[in-house]
């Protein structure tokens, strides 16, 4: 009986580590779409082209992320503030943006 769920456990485990190397490869396409942005002007048009395409809803399905319209439309968004995801996901970045808005 325990094999049985130290198998379940193992397999679960197995889910959501391949679920988080999905979403760090959506991550790199987000940076690279800005970088893209950033040198051609282009950035925004190409990580909407990404989400559309079959690859790329694959692995925003496999990454846990529902690719949808709204989905693509918040990818474009985030493109076009030009922030990178390393310094959008950090702590220092969501205290200053907390800061701005208490100022506003």
């Amino acid at each position: 009986m325990f094999d049985f769920v130290d198998d379940t456990a193992y397999t679960n485990d197995q889910g959501k580590r391949s679920q988080k190397l999905f979403a760090a490869v959506v991550l790199a396409a987000l940076d690279d779409a800005i970088a893209d942005d950033k040198k051609y002007g282009n950035g925004v048009e190409s990580i909407a082209r990404w989400a559309r395409s079959r690859d790329g809803r694959e692995v925003l399905m496999c990454a846990g992320i529902e690719p949808t319209e709204r989905c693509v439309t918040g990818m474009m968004g985030f493109v076009e503030k030009g922030v990178r995801t390393s310094v959008a996901l950090s702590r220092e970045e969501s205290e200053r943006q907390a800061a701005a808005k208490e100022a506003a």
